[in-house]
Parts: C-alpha cells; sequence; structure tokens
C-alpha cells in the first residue's frame, strides 16, 4: 500500500470513529431520559444506533464464539415457529422477525461503540456516568413525593394518569437504573469526589423508589451488585469464570430446581404464605415445569407460553424455564453457552473496574431475567443490548486486523 493510500484508510477510518463517536453522545443523552419516562424506546434506541453505526460493523476472532451461539439460537428459534401454537397476525407481532433485525443491528451498535473516536467515547461515557446521577436523584424525588413529578409531566405532556399507575412506572424505571448503573459508573467515574457523589445517589435513589413502589427485584439488585463488583475486583481471574459457570448451570438445571423443590411437598405451602406476586410466579413455573416434561428437547416452539394460558400469563416470569419451555433443551444449552463464553470473557489477570462494573450489571441482568420480565420483551433485549454497548465503550479499540 502506497503511503497516499495509507492516509487515505486512516483519514477514513477517523471519519468512521467520530461519525460513531456523535452517535454515541446522542445515544447516552436518550438513555438516562428513556430509562424514567418511556423504557419502551430502548429497543428503538438500540436499532437506530446500530443502524447508523453499520459502517464500523466488524467481528474479531474472540467475537466468534458467541456470535455463533446466537445465530444458532435464533436459526433453532425460527425453525421452532413451525410447531409453536402461537401464531403471529402480522409482522409486527412476529418475535422472530424482531430478533433477525436486532441482532445484526445490536451488534453493529456494540462495534459502533468500539470504533468510535476515543475522545468522544470519553465524553459519552462521562456524560452517562451524570445523567444516571442525576436518574438516581430524579428517583430520589419520585420516591419522596409519591411518583408526582411523572404523573405532572405525564399530564402536562402526554394524557392524565392514575397515580397508583404513574407509580408502577416509576417502579420501572428502577429496574433500568439498578441494571446500568454497576457498569457505567465503575468505569465512567475519574475521581474520588465523583464517586462519593454519585454512588450514594443512584443507590439510595433506587433503593427508595423500588421500596415505595413495590419493585422487590431492585431492592435486592442494589446490594447484589456491589458484593459482585467486590468479588470480581477482589479475585479478577476466578470471580468472572465462577459467574459464567453458575449462569450456566442455572439455564441448565432450573426446571430441575423447581421440580426438587416441588417434590418436597411445601411448593404449596411456600406458595400460600408468599406475597400475591411472588405466588403467581411460583405458580406459573409450576404449570412451566410440567408442559416442559411433555417436550424437553425441542420445546413447544417460540412464543407457546402466550398460549398456555391460565396457567401462564404471557410469559413463566423466569428467562430459563421459558427458554426450556419455548425451545427446549437445545435452547438451554445455547442460552448456557452464552452466558459461559460472555461472563467468562471478562476475566482478568489483574484488578480492573470495568470488568467488576459490567459483571455486576450482567449479573442483575440474570436477576431480573429469573424474576421478571420474558426473554422476548424488545425492551429488555434493547436495554441488555445497551448494556454491552456501555461495556463496549470501555474496551480497547478493535485491533487493525479484524474479520468481517
Amino acid at each position: 500500500m502506497t503511503a497516499a493510500a495509507a492516509d487515505e484508510v486512516r483519514a477514513e477510518r477517523d471519519i468512521v470513529g467520530v461519525w460513531c463517536g456523535c452517535v454515541l453522545l446522542a445515544a447516552v443523552v436518550l438513555i438516562p431520559v428513556l430509562g424514567w419516562l418511556a423504557p419502551l424506546g430502548f429497543a428503538g434506541l438500540l436499532a437506530l444506533m446500530g443502524l447508523l453505526s453499520l459502517p464500523a460493523i466488524r467481528m474479531t476472532d474472540e467475537d466468534r464464539p458467541v456470535l455463533i451461539v446466537l445465530l444458532a439460537a435464533l436459526v433453532w428459534a425460527a425453525v421452532s415457529t413451525t410447531w409453536s401454537p402461537y401464531h403471529p397476525k402480522n409482522a409486527s407481532t412476529s418475535t422472530v422477525l424482531k430478533l433477525a433485525f436486532m441482532l445484526p443491528l445490536g451488534w453493529s451498535a456494540v462495534c459502533g461503540a468500539r470504533r468510535a473516536d476515543p475522545r468522544l467515547r470519553n465524553w459519552a461515557l462521562r456524560i452517562l456516568t451524570w445523567g444516571l446521577g442525576v436518574f438516581g436523584a430524579v428517583l430520589l424525588v419520585e420516591g419522596f413525593t409519591g411518583g408526582e413529578l411523572y404523573r405532572r409531566l405525564h399530564v402536562a405532556f402526554y394524557e392524565p394518569i392514575r397515580p397508583d399507575l404513574a407509580q408502577a412506572n416509576v417502579a420501572h424505571a428502577t429496574f433500568v437504573l439498578a441494571l446500568l448503573w454497576p457498569a457505567a459508573l465503575l468505569g465512567g467515574l475519574r475521581t474520588r469526589w465523583e464517586a462519593w457523589l454519585l454512588v450514594p445517589i443512584v443507590a439510595a435513589g433506587t433503593l427508595l423508589a423500588a421500596h415505595e413502589f413495590k419493585g422487590d427485584a431492585p431492592v435486592i439488585a442494589v446490594p447484589l451488585a456491589a458484593l459482585v463488583a467486590l468479588a470480581v475486583w477482589r479475585w479478577p481471574r476466578a470471580a468472572p469464570k465462577a459467574l459464567a459457570a453458575m449462569a450456566a448451570v442455572l439455564f441448565l438445571t432450573m426446571p430441575g430446581i423447581v421440580w426438587a423443590v416441588r417434590a418436597t411437598g411445601d411448593y404449596g405451602v411456600i406458595e400460600s404464605d408468599i406475597p400475591l406476586s411472588w405466588s403467581m410466579r411460583m405458580g406459573y413455573w409450576s404449570h412451566a415445569i410440567d408442559w416442559i416434561r411433555d417436550r424437553p428437547l425441542r420445546g413447544w416452539g417460540l412464543d407457546a407460553s402466550r398460549m398456555m394460558g391460565p396457567g401462564i400469563q404471557l410469559h413463566p416470569h423466569n428467562g430459563e424455564l421459558q427458554a426450556w419451555l419455548e425451545l427446549g433443551a437445545v435452547g438451554a444449552v445455547a442460552a448456557a453457552a452464552f452466558w459461559w463464553l460472555s461472563l467468562s470473557r471478562l476475566s482478568r489477570p489483574a484488578s480492573d473496574r470495568t470488568a467488576a462494573g459490567v459483571a455486576a450489571s450482567a449479573t442483575i441482568f440474570l436477576l431480573f431475567g429469573t424474576l421478571n420480565f420474558g426473554i422476548w420483551q424488545e425492551w429488555w433485549l434493547g436495554l441488555g443490548g445497551l448494556l454491552v454497548v456501555i461495556a463496549a465503550m470501555q474496551a480497547p479499540r478493535p485491533p487493525a486486523r479484524t474479520s468481517t
């Protein structure tokens, strides 16, 4: 390659880097706003970021195993629609079609974060860090006022809303902040005074709003994230691999765990003694393992749990059981492989703040997936994709030689 050609290539790469950096800057401004006011917009934000970052899309040798697993899982999910009892009415309700677009666009967004100009990437991380700090302060206000700030904005700019529904939406926002803050703040903080200021605000805002508005899982998530981050910081080589193994085992054994508890004879007693929301979850899980037992290998097909009411409403509120129920052992093995490959990559020879924060956020994603959300919910997958983008923002820029 001539010197002139090399200069032209470098100039083109700089243009792509600046462009991807600008995309990141716009996105990090929106993330806290969407988290508070419109979490359903996360899927659209990730897709738009991916579309705008297509010039940066690459696949390194280290990426290949994870992407192969995801592609294989997507193909299996598509095949499973041939025997699923659920039939989407149109393209807008087709989960497999949405997944087919989300995978490449989500990966493109991750590549864009990696490729972004380092200076702009650092600015984006700083803006996100402080944006989440403001988000935490807003949730503190919401907790003290009973969600009044959200309700007034909803009435002023959209439509009237009952106070209890406003509080439920604010509770939803606590899941977003509980998930994102470890990855963003632990990697984005640069000075000790920032840590002393922002981390307590974010933690207090999440805990207060979640407690006031009956969001149990985020209350668990804050101390759990701190424990995981400390463990990965203290044992940077072993802890991520231990987390990876636990995640994989959880996906492979979840039906057996529920069955074992039910076999003790105490399942019904526990179910009747706990709050209604948890009792309903246990009912879903019990019905799910009965369905899984009938088709353990191939499952009932993508979105089949939508058709299993009244025992299961929409999904079993447990990602591991949903993988088994809809995609069978094949899907569960694919999910286990994905989490093993993803989390084990966080193993480091020395303590690393980024690895500690990302591991903590990944653990919270697993927690919420196990207790709250369906694995195909678009906003939830979009939020998970944005978590990977935040991790990529803190990773070294990709080497010059990559496969495409």
